[in-house]
């Protein structure tokens, strides 16, 4: 998992005791799949005597970090700022022991210290740094080499991630940095604006960003991101995400978000059922994010989900699975007591564009309701076989679902 590290740094982790720091830009009120090595490598660091901070950007989060992007960064507004940092904080406490009683973790706001005046911020930083140096940096000649420009603020990003460095080398004897490699850049000002104002080493390392297989981002969907919020992303999606790893990718996501041994990996790794490891991995990462009952829950849903046991699913998971499919809104009086006739579901909620094409549709065996294949053009669809009373997922075909939901 490391990209890079500065000379020595090993040595000192395997040696001695220290603190080291991660930042976390708080662009949102939660983290997403993107921040889990970030928070792991704090939970890993702690978890082997190390002292653990996790740096929520309130001040930097303000301006925008350049670092692996292509265009200025929506600015966002302090309540904004002040809102996300309080869900990202919650987050942050199922994955550190900030009560720990030898090296407890801690969480800071760089808005505390960003308060800082120009003018000095001008004289005890600025004057370290040439614009030569800021232009070498991957964040910035990237950015300069996209046509597109980059402004004085996010141009002022680097001197003050530089300046959090400082500042929590000063506040909390904090000498390593950890990031993505792109971030390796901002580290290595910190760590010689360290060198320049205190005469002392800090350190740096950094892993591989994550890309997929097919070269996507890691952690994006069709759907759009995958949160940890359970209130953004059920933990059944979030399970599903794992699940539906790209083959080529399972054996990286196991070696860098597992916490099993290094031996029960490679055993995992053995197996040559590859939905067999997607499970383990999905599993492993539900129950590290939701906990163990949400882990079980998702493990089972997904089980029924391509089964006519689909029934059998927590109604509010059902809605979460499709939540992007296209759905309709079915009247209970439009069920009679025998319930509504299966073409006429059909050709109801547009599967179909009328009843005769929906009756060839169910008798040539294209028609699913709940799972189960209907074939015959007179059968009826009735209150009782809703999902949880409230749900039927109608399906054409393998792939084009369709929610009816009872109003």
């Amino acid at each position: 998992m490391v990209y890079d590290a500065t000379d020595g740094l090993a040595d000192i982790l395997a040696k001695e005791h220290v603190t080291a720091y991660v930042g976390f830009d708080p662009t949102a009120s939660s983290l997403h799949v993107g921040s889990l090595l970030p928070v792991l490598a704090l939970k890993r660091l702690q978890d082997y005597g190390h002292s653990p901070i996790a740096v929520i950007g309130g001040g930097t989060g303000m301006i925008g970090d350049p670092s692996g992007k292509s265009q200025e960064r929506v600015l966002l507004s302090a309540d904004q700022v002040d809102a996300n940092l309080a869900g990202i904080k919650t987050q942050l406490s199922q994955f550190l022991k900030f009560d720990a009683k030898t090296n407890p973790a801690r969480i800071v706001n760089n808005a505390d210290w960003l308060g800082i005046d120009l003018m000095s911020f001008l004289r005890d930083v600025g004057k370290h740094f040439t614009v030569n140096y800021m232009l070498q940096k991957e964040s910035v000649s990237r950015r300069l080499e996209s046509g597109d420009g980059i402004s004085y603020t996010e141009f002022s990003y680097l001197l003050m991630q530089a300046y959090d460095f400082l500042q929590l080398f000063d506040e909390f004897g904090c000498t390593v940095q950890l990031g993505g490699s792109d971030q390796w850049g901002n580290i290595t000002a910190g760590i010689d604006l360290i060198r320049k104002l205190r005469a002392k080493k800090a350190h740096g390392l950094v892993w591989p960003l994550m890309k997929t297989a097919s070269g996507a981002k890691f952690g994006k969907t069709e759907t759009g991101t995958i949160w940890l919020d359970p209130k953004r992303t059920s933990p059944f999606k979030f399970y599903q995400f794992w699940v539906n790893t790209d083959d080529r990718d399972v054996e990286t996501y196991i070696k860098y978000f597992s916490d099993k041994a290094p031996s029960d990996i490679e055993e995992t790794l053995r197996d040559e059922d590859a939905r067999n490891r997607q499970r383990i991995l999905a599993y492993e990462l539900t129950e590290l994010v939701h906990g163990k009952e949400q882990a079980a829950r998702a493990a089972k849903a997904s089980g029924f989900l391509f089964t006519e046991s689909i029934t059998l699913i927590n109604v509010e998971d059902v809605l979460s699975i499709f939540d992007d499919a296209p759905s309709s809104d079915l009247p209970e009086t439009e069920l009679s007591s025998d319930g509504i006739g299966v073409v006429d579901l059909i050709a109801r909620v547009g599967l179909a564009p009328s009843k005769s094409e929906a009756r060839r549709l169910v008798q040539s065996g294209g028609v699913y309701v709940n799972n189960r294949r209907i074939t015959d053009p007179q059968a009826k669809i009735t209150r009782d076989m809703a999902i949880g009373g409230r749900v039927f997922v109608l399906r054409k075909g393998q792939k084009q679902n369709h929610l009816a939901r009872l109003a």
